[in-house]
């Protein structure tokens, strides 16, 4: 998920990124998620929904020491810190086909940071990343 993310921001700015700065850039946010919940109580507070969905599978703790590692596979949780740490709007899909049966398109079931795709005094609007989830907590940059 960190990996999509990443070059889906870098592609709404119009920043073309090698593969080794998309492992970068996909670190970055992870270490900025882990700064966010584990390493500063202050700034954990203002994503209670994130804490929430974290600690209903496992202890903060154990999270702590999972998300340090690279191989570490972001999600909801993650999302929704990501989402308003960087000020950018994810709209997640699902391929139609599994929620309908059928179909070649996708559709929409998850939004995080909308409120930054308009414009405001913060800053402008941004465009929105648009991932697909491909199940098992697997997420690619849907273009």
């Amino acid at each position: 998920m960190f990996r999509a993310l990443a070059k889906g921001m870098a592609k709404t700015r119009g920043i073309p990124l090698t593969p080794r700065e998309e492992v970068q850039d996909a670190d970055d946010l992870r270490l900025a998620v882990k700064e966010v919940i584990c390493d500063n109580q202050t700034e954990r507070q203002k994503y209670e929904e994130a804490i929430i969905a974290i600690t209903v599978d496992e202890s903060l703790k154990r999270y702590c020491q999972r998300i340090r590692r690279p191989d570490f596979w972001g999600g909801e949780s993650e999302l929704l810190v990501l989402s308003r740490l960087c000020r950018q709007p994810i709209i997640i899909y699902i391929p139609e086909r599994e929620y309908r049966g059928r179909g070649n398109g996708f559709i929409p079931i998850a939004e995080y940071g909308l409120e930054f795709t308009k414009d405001s005094k913060e800053g402008k609007k941004r465009v929105p990343v648009r991932l697909l989830y491909s199940g098992k907590n697997h997420y690619d940059l849907l273009i």
